[in-house]
């Protein structure tokens, strides 16, 4: 099965919640209420570094799908 690269998904407990699930290295799930980020990788000393860096970018990405797929709602 090929999954995409970001799957938005919600839960009737937590309805303010909106995650977005990144499928790709590094897997993790964002909660856009908060910018909670649970990751689903373990990671050394080194990842740790570069994953702190990238981190902003991920969060970005992240928004950028919700957005998209909001607005195709919209349409």
């Amino acid at each position: 099965m090929t999954l995409p690269k970001f799957i938005l998904g919600d839960n009737t407990d937590y309805p303010d919640a909106i995650y977005i699930v990144h499928t790709e290295f590094p897997r993790f799930i964002i909660n856009l209420e908060n910018d909670e980020v649970e990751w689903f990788e373990e990671f050394d000393q080194h990842d740790q570094q570069e994953l702190e860096t990238e981190t902003e970018n991920y969060i970005r990405q992240a928004t950028e799908f919700y957005d998209r797929e909001v607005a195709r709602y919209d349409d």
